[in-house]
């Protein structure tokens, strides 16, 4: 479906992995999926979940013996890397949970990544090992020292081979710069600098300095009282290391240039789109404040997801988006039910195949959604263990509004809200998908004829 939606639509996706077309972590609250990265590559999917754990899958190499194991992920390492905390300046309690994972490019042997909880963002540097030094002069081999009196010759330590050990160790700490809970952490595209923003602020980090930030970014207001919008997500251009965009809860989007000030509180660009009065309702507010953020491969596109919407914004048409799709519009009559049970606040990402003409984005029952740019066709795809065994063949799903029922299709009245896809992510240049929905992972590859 990335040269043609026309596959998509009929024999649409197989799933593979080691469990039955999923991978599952866990079963409690803490383990939870909160944010799913593919690397530069997609040779590496990174997973975090609310128990601060970052469970990192490689893709494995294609085998001659078996064709239909092509790319398929296992569980490369794992490792603690947030822990709970508490404030006692504030008496707050700190989550663990992971909110975003961001991959710096590949470098050398070893892989980089950033994460981060509600105050607190980690680089951590995961690499391999399979030699192990003996032989020192000072230390046994049990890493004990030696008494230096029974020292009585000089040995040259040598490296020894042994099995295969991925360790990922802490290499910056940056802390204590937000009073809010950081939502967005984006690597720069000079790869020496980072951004991380919360509800009022966003700080520019340099990777090199972890005890001081440049804010460039404060729309807090004087008085709180005030205060009328909150920042929502953010994310630098992929291109242009000056140029950066942030979304709020009222539905805007500004994009900024580094170049013309320090403080970037006057934006560049301004993107809004006039509301329609026919629509108004109570929940106009809540349904129009921006979840995710996100430029395009090429830079050229800005796209957003909101409650209810994907837009696609040209950074050169301000007034309205050039491209607006209805995720689940048949929600519209039952968000009176969801304000009720919170769901109208979920926060639900969108991301762009690697060339920018297809759109993923979840929705609840475990669907998520994809859209094709270039013919306007969409689909509706379930992510269930009972459909997803290995190599079997995703069928389209669709929500039937009120009247008669048709046997593929699904009421309205019967999907479950607790099931939702907030979390999803694309391979950089290959048609795999990773969904994330509550505690399992599930991948997909377009069908290999």
């Amino acid at each position: 479906f990335l040269v043609g939606f026309g596959s998509l639509m009929q024999d649409v996706l197989w799933c593979f992995s080691q469990v039955k077309g999923t991978i599952d972590i866990g079963v409690t609250e803490a383990d939870i999926i909160s944010t799913v990265e593919f690397n530069h590559t997609g040779e590496l999917l990174a997973t975090g979940d609310k128990g601060g754990r970052v469970v990192i899958f490689q893709r494995e190499q294609e085998s001659k013996n078996q064709p239909h194991r092509r790319g398929e992920y296992n569980v490369y390492s794992t490792f603690q890397s947030h822990e709970p905390e508490f404030d006692y300046l504030k008496s707050l309690e700190i989550e663990e949970k992971i909110n975003k994972i961001r991959w710096l490019p590949q470098q050398n042997a070893a892989y980089f990544l950033l994460s981060t909880n509600d105050k607190t963002v980690k680089l951590w540097k995961v690499s391999e090992r399979d030699k192990r030094p003996e032989g020192y002069n000072l230390k046994d081999e049990d890493g004990r020292l030696r008494d230096p009196s029974m020292i009585t010759m000089l040995r040259v330590p040598v490296l020894r081979p042994m099995d295969l050990m991925v360790e990922a160790t802490p290499r910056r700490v940056f802390a204590n710069a937000h009073t809010y809970h950081i939502n967005s952490i984006s690597v720069n595209s000079d790869y020496e600098t980072y951004m991380s923003a919360d509800d009022l602020r966003i700080n520019l980090w340099n990777f090199e300095i972890t005890n001081q930030s440049f804010n460039i970014v404060d729309i807090k207001p004087a008085n709180m009282e005030e205060l009328t919008e909150v920042i929502t997500a953010a994310e630098f251009h992929p291109h242009h290391c000056n140029t950066f965009v942030y979304s709020s809860s009222k539905g805007t989007i500004r994009l900024c240039d580094m170049r013309t000030a320090a403080l970037c509180d006057r934006h560049a660009k301004f993107f809004e789109e006039p509301e329609d009065p026919s629509n108004r309702s109570f929940f106009s507010e809540i349904i129009s404040s921006i979840s995710d953020v996100k430029f395009s491969h090429s830079g050229r596109y800005i796209m957003t997801r909101d409650y209810l919407t994907v837009k696609v914004w040209d950074l050169n048409m301000e007034n309205r988006p050039i491209e607006t799709y209805q995720v689940h519009d048949y929600l519209r009559s039952k968000l009176c039910s969801l304000y009720e049970n919170d769901c109208i606040f979920d926060k639900f990402e969108c991301v762009w195949n690697g060339s920018d003409s297809v759109i993923m984005t979840g929705s609840y029952n475990n669907f998520f959604r994809m859209f094709d740019r270039n013919t306007k066709r969409d689909v509706t795809l379930e992510a269930s263990r009972e459909n997803s065994k290995p190599r079997a063949i995703l069928k389209p799903r669709k929500v039937c509004v009120g009247g008669k029922r048709r046997k593929d299709e699904i009421s309205v009245d019967s999907l479950d809200f607790s099931k939702k896809i907030l979390h999803t992510a694309w391979h950089p240049s290959e048609n795999i998908i990773a969904v994330a929905a509550t505690n399992n992972l599930y991948i997909f590859q377009d069908k290999v004829n």
